[in-house]
């Protein structure tokens, strides 16, 4: 099969959420825009989230997976992502699915213009702890990246593989992604999308590392921007 578009669908203690993730990646397959398949990266689950993984990709050639030794945290699992995604384009969601695989199409017809498009959550449904959390953390970023870009903590996002596999491994990467692809003189894009409350299981954050956690990873982006290298070939013979 010649899949286009990889998702990559990172998983740590997500049993109770993973039978809906199936049905709805099933789903979206059908109608996506280009064909796609499903990465998931178990991030050292300590619930039954790995055996209900591979029941899931037992059943088709569309599932795909990998599972760390241990727990790593979210930024290695979608750094795994792009590492093993084979395919010209790889996307992110996570297993919550507060964000809805449909949208992926609307971030897909964009990929004639922009090298990563993200979507910016509309209406969001969390708490408004989490809401102002991240606000503020993203209005922090945005003064150090000057990315320009509202909602880098949307888990909804679409990048071009070959990019994604440059960007270098470190902790809080997932929050600079546009960032790190305006290193490589990329072209990004933000684009409106649905989002939902989560139905089950917990999220793996709270107001402590919503906050000081951006902030720290803003220091590491300035010492990464300021060593960063890249570079063109002019031409070659391989």
């Amino acid at each position: 099969m010649d899949f286009e578009l990889t998702v990559i669908i990172p998983v740590y203690n997500e049993e109770d959420n993973l039978e809906r993730v199936h049905l709805r990646m099933s789903e979206f397959m059908k109608s996506a825009v280009k064909k796609t398949k499903v990465l998931f990266v178990n991030d050292g689950s300590k619930d039954g989230s790995l055996e209900k993984i591979k029941e899931i990709c037992s059943q088709s050639d569309s599932f795909t997976y990998c599972s760390f030794d241990r727990n790593y945290g979210l930024s290695a699992a979608i750094k795994a992502g792009f590492d093993y995604s084979n395919t010209p384009w790889t996307g992110y969601i996570d297993a919550d699915l507060q964000t809805s695989p449909d949208d992926f199409n609307i971030l897909l017809g964009l990929t004639d213009k922009y090298d990563l498009i993200t979507g910016v959550r509309s209406n969001r449904k969390d708490s408004f702890v989490k809401n102002l959390s991240s606000l503020i953390a993203n209005g922090i970023r945005r003064a150090f990246t000057h990315d320009g870009m509202d909602d880098t903590g949307c888990p909804l996002k679409i990048i071009r593989t070959d990019m994604a596999k440059r960007i270098p491994m470190f902790n809080g990467l997932h929050r600079f992604l546009p960032a790190m692809i305006l290193l490589q003189k990329g072209r990004i894009f933000q684009v409106p999308v649905q989002h939902f409350p989560r139905v089950a299981g917990k999220s793996k954050y709270n107001l402590w590392n919503r906050l000081f956690g951006p902030l720290m990873d803003c220091f590491a982006y300035l010492w990464m921007k300021k060593k960063y290298i890249n570079y063109g070939i002019e031409e070659s013979k391989l």
